[in-house]
């Protein structure tokens, strides 16, 4: 006797699987080797332990928009790094990071989300070869990365609300006279009132620190 096959309905098949309440198992995400879980996330200690970095929108007078890349230091609350283009990919990133990084020395750990730059292959490469571990937040959870916030809220209210852009030059020239604004002159009161750049010195150093 030969195997009966049943004719099957997918759509009667999909009603029946979504009245009983099933559903499948969600796969994990696959992360790379310089990628952590979240599990715990303690406070950092010294200045490039912890970074942070997001995404901030805006756009130039005539409606085209841009994406700024925004960096910021969890214990010193120093910026390395606020980069304008009108796109991002993971090479853009890469090339702000390493930039910054050449400024005031890598970190040990970055803060991010799961935007599709922060999840490239050129990322996780630059960050394996340096020894740099990828910290992700969990989706629609953006206090798992509250640093980066507060430093976009800042830069959102006194720079991108406050000026009007007429090219990508003069809105990269005026981020990063707010950068420097940021880190040098303008004490913060979360540090002590101390300007980041200052915090930032590396132990033993009583010179000044040149950011960007």
């Amino acid at each position: 006797m030969g195997e009966s096959i049943w004719a099957v309905n997918v759509k009667r098949v999909y009603r029946l699987y979504r009245e009983k309440g099933l559903q499948l198992r969600n796969k994990s995400p696959k992360r790379k080797v310089t990628a952590k879980l979240r599990e715990d996330r303690s406070s950092a200690e010294r200045a490039n332990q912890i970074w942070a970095m997001d995404f901030v929108h805006d756009q130039l007078f005539d409606g085209r928009k841009i994406r700024i890349l925004t960096v910021v230091d969890t214990y010193s609350r120093l910026s390395p790094a606020i980069e304008a283009r009108q796109s991002f990919k993971g090479a853009d990133v890469v090339a702000a990071l390493e930039k910054a990084a050449l400024d005031v020395a890598y970190p040990k750990t970055i803060r991010l989300d799961n935007g599709p730059e922060f999840i490239s292959k050129e990322l996780d490469l630059w960050a394996y070869m340096k020894g740099i571990t990828l910290d992700f937040s969990r989706p629609g959870k953006p206090t798992d990365n509250a640093f980066i916030e507060s430093l976009n809220g800042k830069f959102r209210a006194e720079c991108l609300n406050v000026s009007w852009f007429m090219s990508l030059d003069e809105a990269r020239e005026k981020c990063e006279d707010w950068r420097r604004d940021y880190n040098m002159v303008r004490p913060h009161s979360a540090i002590g009132n101390q300007v980041p750049a200052r915090l930032h010195l590396p132990v033993g150093n009583p010179g000044q620190l040149t950011v960007g």
